[in-house]
């Protein structure tokens, strides 16, 4: 595959980068490679905007750690904002290659990573191989940049197994059945090309399935094993930690964040972690240690947050409880410091007044000040109903005094419910329909497919999208034996979401005569198509 021709002609390219040399010696390379689409940037701030308004190709992106604004905040902020699209790709540039810098850009995931200086040779075997693993994996992007999970994990199948980037759709269906809380598919994907492979990525994955499937002693052997033979594999140190805590080894869990903080240390929601774990553990000094390098991370991150404070704050106070008398005014005088440095660093965070009036709450509680903690208590119950989305106090209380809180948070079926996006658009979700239907009648099942799980985005309430959906599903079922199973439960899914939704005749009779087809054993089908779809 390296060895096809790329046409640079047609992509939109957008090069960031704050050296006015660099920036022009890259800018030619791309001309040379046949970059017609190009603009060229400075790193600045405003940079973010052009990315969220422009839809590129391909973002090449320079670091230089002396800048204000780094490459690497804008990096971590675009993640963080759902700014990077995954039919864009992604490659981060830097002269930094310490292992500091290079951990930090993996957390964000670009889609690759360059050392500079680097040659027009080296910059086109990236560009090439990034550009035609993009176009290979285009339909199941698309589908993940609207939201359609179901149709990217669809879309992956269709990646012939000779193709190079197969191991790596692979890969991407598994997480995306992990995301729709199918882990035991995704194991049964990963497992036999683990054993081939060995590769750490895939392994990674595994993993992840693993403890989704509560297997947390498989999950452990495998993550140690991974971090063995790649001890830079932050992300497995993340996973494991989070094996050791469910299965109640919390001393584990923090040795184990101890480590990839050590060897990776810029990243603030792992500062954060560990400095969580120590709390409860009761290791003070490591908690405080990591929370005030949150705090000094942050002050140009998008991660910046009053919760640091709060959480140092509350070291002072969990401190007190085995002070004298004259230290725990000290201690009193600090924890108050923090709380007044917090709110004139956040004056415009309005749930930061609920929190610091509970965690206040909580000290006087500790002290037997039961009046004044109840005072507070209800400066914090009226700050909370002032806010647009009030806080669940007794939750709030819980993590703001480092006690443990339940790991498993109730989940919600997001197989009951249609991804909904940032966008609704009724015309729009019209008009992507009707090209579902042309692709159908031409004999194009997953462009089909793929048409109608659009317009389910820009309308969760478009009723013949979701019949259409319903209807596919069903003679896909009657028709290939593979995966016949998962696509049975994908028509009832779409057949309950439109029980929910106001029916038009037509709509109400084409689901009808759907149902009774689902009643019916699949070899009773009558073959072609189940009826008409609702365009």
């Amino acid at each position: 595959m390296a060895s096809r021709t790329v046409d640079y002609s047609d992509k939109s390219v957008l090069l960031i980068d704050s050296s006015g040399n660099l920036r022009s010696t890259i800018y030619y390379m791309l001309r040379e490679l046949g970059v017609k689409n190009l603009l060229a940037t400075t790193v600045n701030d405003k940079v973010l905007n052009l990315i969220q308004e422009s839809s590129y190709d391909i973002i090449l992106l320079g670091h230089n750690s002396s800048d204000a604004v780094t490459g690497m905040q804008l990096l971590e902020e675009a993640r963080y904002r759902g700014y990077i699209r995954p039919t864009a790709g992604w490659i981060f540039m830097t002269s930094d290659a310490s292992q500091e810098v290079v951990l930090h850009a993996i957390d964000s995931r670009p889609d690759d990573l360059l050392t500079r200086p680097f040659s027009i040779d080296e910059l086109k075997a990236r560009l090439d191989q990034l550009v035609l693993r993009k176009q290979i994996l285009r339909p199941v992007e698309q589908s993940i940049e609207v939201g359609d999970l179901e149709g990217a994990v669809i879309a992956c199948d269709d990646i012939p197994r000779q193709d190079p980037n197969f191991e790596y759709a692979c890969r991407l269906k598994a997480s995306l059945l992990i995301d729709l809380k199918r882990p035991e598919e995704a194991y049964e994907v990963l497992e036999p090309l683990f054993w081939q492979t060995q590769d750490k990525d895939i392994g990674l994955c595994m993993a992840q399935a693993m403890t989704a499937m509560h297997r947390l002693t498989d999950a452990r052997e495998l993550l140690n094993s991974l971090i063995e033979h790649y001890p830079l594999l932050i992300s497995a140190y993340d996973l494991l930690a989070k094996v050791h805590e469910q299965n109640g080894a919390l001393d584990e869990a923090r040795e184990t964040l101890k480590q990839a903080t050590a060897k990776s240390p810029l990243g603030i929601p792992r500062q954060m972690e560990l400095g969580r774990v120590a709390t409860q553990t009761r290791v003070l000094d490591m908690a405080e240690g990591a929370y005030r390098r949150s705090i000094m991370l942050g002050r140009r991150s998008c991660y910046r947050s009053p919760e640091p404070y709060l959480r140092l704050a509350n070291i002072r106070r969990l401190e007190m409880q085995d002070a004298d008398k004259r230290r725990q005014i000290e201690l009193r005088n600090d924890f108050d410091a923090i709380l007044n440095n917090a709110e004139f660093t956040f004056p415009r965070d309005e749930s930061l007044k609920v929190k610091t009036n509970l965690l206040k709450s909580r000290l006087c509680e500790d002290l037997g000040e039961m009046q004044q903690a109840q005072q507070l208590r209800s400066f914090a119950e009226e700050h909370n109903r002032a806010l647009e989305q009030p806080l669940e106090l007794e939750r709030e209380k819980l993590v703001l005094a480092g006690d443990s809180v339940p790991i498993l948070e109730p989940e919600t079926d997001e197989q009951e419910a249609p991804r909904t996006g940032a966008r609704r658009d009724q015309a729009m979700s019209d008009k992507v329909n009707r090209l579902g239907v042309k692709h159908y009648l031409a004999g194009k099942m997953s462009q089909a497919m793929r048409y109608f799980g659009l317009a389910v985005e820009y309308d969760p309430g478009n009723v013949p999208a979701l019949l259409n959906l319903a209807q596919l599903f069903l003679e896909a079922a009657r028709d290939t034996s593979g995966k016949r199973d998962e696509r049975l439960r994908m028509v009832d899914r779409y057949l309950r979401l439109t029980d929910r939704l106001p029916l038009e005749p037509a709509e109400k009779l084409r689901q009808s005569q759907l149902k009774q087809y689902r009643q019916l054993p699949l070899e009773e089908l009558p073959p072609g198509p189940l009826g008409s779809l609702l365009r």
